[in-house]
C-alpha cells in the first residue's frame, strides 16, 4: 500500500472519530456507545500509522513517497 492510501486511510479514520464525538454531544442517550466508537475508529488510524513508520523505518528506500511530501500536501 503507498503512503498517500494510507495517509488517506488515517485521514478518513480520524474523520469518522471526530463525527462520533461530535454526535456523541448532542445524544446524551447513545454518547457511550459513540465515544467507543470513536475510540475504535482512533485506534484503528493509529494502528495504521504505526504499520506505516514500522515499514518506513525497516526500508526507508522502498517508500513510494518520502514523509515530508506527504505532509506539505
Amino acid at each position: 500500500m503507498s503512503a498517500n492510501a494510507i495517509l488517506e486511510n488515517v485521514r478518513r479514520y480520524r474523520t469518522i472519530a471526530s463525527l462520533c464525538r461530535q454526535t456523541a454531544a448532542f445524544r446524551p442517550a447513545q454518547k457511550w456507545t459513540l465515544l467507543e466508537q470513536a475510540y475504535e475508529w482512533e485506534r484503528r488510524a493509529i494502528s495504521e500509522l504505526e504499520g506505516y513508520f514500522a515499514i518506513a523505518m525497516a526500508d526507508p528506500v522502498g517508500i513510494s513517497l518520502p514523509l515530508r511530501d506527504v505532509w506539505q500536501a
